[in-house]
């Protein structure tokens, strides 16, 4: 039955309902490589950018508690500059506006050489990043049939893991003593900027960023323009506001909403709280405990490959019960003593993750551009799951502070996770 409330009745897509509607096997739209690859180099440079960030840290002589306020900084962009993002992505070719992002996300990176504190430079990187995002998912959504939302979903969630995993292994790189006693580390240290040694790191990762930019310019133009009628910031924060109030009240959209907040905000909880974990339970170094992060990430592109292969459309609710799946796990993890076990525990983890998150993902981009407009219902999304990761790091924080076991943590992270899926999936059965 479909649902009337306060905001404006739009009846659920009609392509949601019958499975028949749907080929088994759809294809991939045009130019759909060039996004992929210039979605792969700049979170590549995104990742690898944190490690080096946190050595500039350490090399001008901050306290260790500086380094989580880069995640902060880099984040909090998405929040509070969500009502201006998605009418910019919507106004213009989306593969300009990516590129440009990266142009913004290159300045980030000189000012942080130039001596800019790195908060600072991870927020101008941030407000890039944010503004990326609604023109990336928004050109999926204009470029691919509602068919090859899942599929193509799939693998951008997989490009974006992948380079999640990869970038941690390029920061390393890039602080080793290997790379700064290279030649090319010699030559920017020659500049004498307030980077020092790191300099030579900055100017690898604004290579990185140029190639992003390159291949943004060549991904094909889907010729969908919608400029906002007002231009000043009340106004676009008002109709912000309506937007997020439409897509939560919407049926589908809300749902989907719900669960892909839920699972950004657990996800990013996990991974901070994984590392504590490993050094209490498994007695593993911090270089060790990361390749249990990798274990997760690996799960995920399994899933997400799985979910992106498996999974239509009209199918994306039953992402749902891998929800659920997810937060069982979590105490089962808080349990394991053994380093083979548990890397084992963790891949699932991450593959139900992927599971999960994918097909909604696509229901909520195909449910927001409906409503809404393909880079607006982005920005409403980015701004709802970067919130609950602010919210969720907080609390985790909170948790360390009060000298909770950390075992104890991550199952009431499984907990609540199970018990706010399970009663999502009870609201779209009714």
């Amino acid at each position: 039955m479909q649902r009337r409330d306060s905001a404006a009745f739009v009846p659920l897509a009609p392509d949601l309902a019958p499975a028949a509607a749907f080929p088994r096997r759809a294809r991939l739209p045009r130019g759909f490589g060039l996004v992929i690859g210039a979605q792969f180099a700049s979170a590549l440079a995104d990742n690898a950018l944190l490690i080096v960030a946190i050595a500039l840290l350490g090399q001008q002589g901050f306290a260790p508690w500086w380094a989580p306020l880069l995640k902060v900084g880099f984040t909090l962009a998405y929040v509070v500059f969500a009502p201006w993002v998605g009418p910019l992505a919507d106004a213009f070719a989306k593969g300009r506006v990516m590129a440009a992002m990266n142009v913004v996300k290159m300045a980030g990176l000189a000012l942080l050489a130039a001596g800019l504190h790195p908060v600072a430079a991870l927020a101008v990187v941030g407000l890039g990043a944010a503004a990326y995002a609604p023109a990336k998912y928004g050109l999926i959504t204009e470029l691919a049939e509602p068919a090859a939302l899942v599929k193509a979903n799939g693998w951008i969630e997989i490009s974006v893991v992948s380079a999640a995993l990869l970038g941690a292994v390029l920061g390393g790189l890039l602080v080793s003593p290997l790379w700064l006693g290279s030649g090319l580390a010699d030559l920017c240290d020659g500049l004498d900027l307030p980077a020092d040694k790191l300099t030579g790191s900055l100017a690898a990762l604004l290579l990185i960023y140029a190639v992003s930019s390159l291949l943004n310019v060549g991904i094909p133009d889907s010729g969908r323009r919608q400029r906002s009628a007002a231009h000043d910031p009340a106004t676009l924060l008002h109709e912000f506001r309506d937007a997020n109030h439409r897509l939560w009240r919407d049926r589908e959209g809300g749902l989907s909403l719900a669960a892909t907040t839920l699972f950004w905000g657990a996800g990013a909880t996990l991974q901070f709280a994984v590392l504590r974990w490993a050094g209490e339970a498994l007695a593993l170094p911090l270089s060790q405990a990361a390749y249990l992060q990798a274990a997760v990430a690996v799960g995920v592109i399994v899933g997400a490959g799985a979910a992106g292969r498996w999974l239509a459309l009209h199918q994306a609710r039953h992402g749902l019960w891998a929800g659920v799946a997810l937060g069982f796990l979590m105490p089962v993890v808080a349990q394991v003593s053994d380093v083979a076990i548990a890397a084992a525990v963790l891949a699932v983890v991450g593959a139900v993750g992927g599971a999960m998150v994918v097909p909604l993902n696509a229901l909520l981009q195909h449910r927001g551009a409906t409503l809404l407009s393909a880079g607006r219902s982005v920005a409403v999304q980015g701004f709802n799951e970067n919130l609950s990761v602010l919210a969720m790091l907080a609390a985790y924080a909170g948790c360390e502070a009060a000298g909770w076991p950390i075992g104890l943590t991550l199952s009431g992270l499984g907990v609540l996770v199970s018990v706010c899926i399970a009663r999502l999936i009870l609201k779209g059965a009714r």
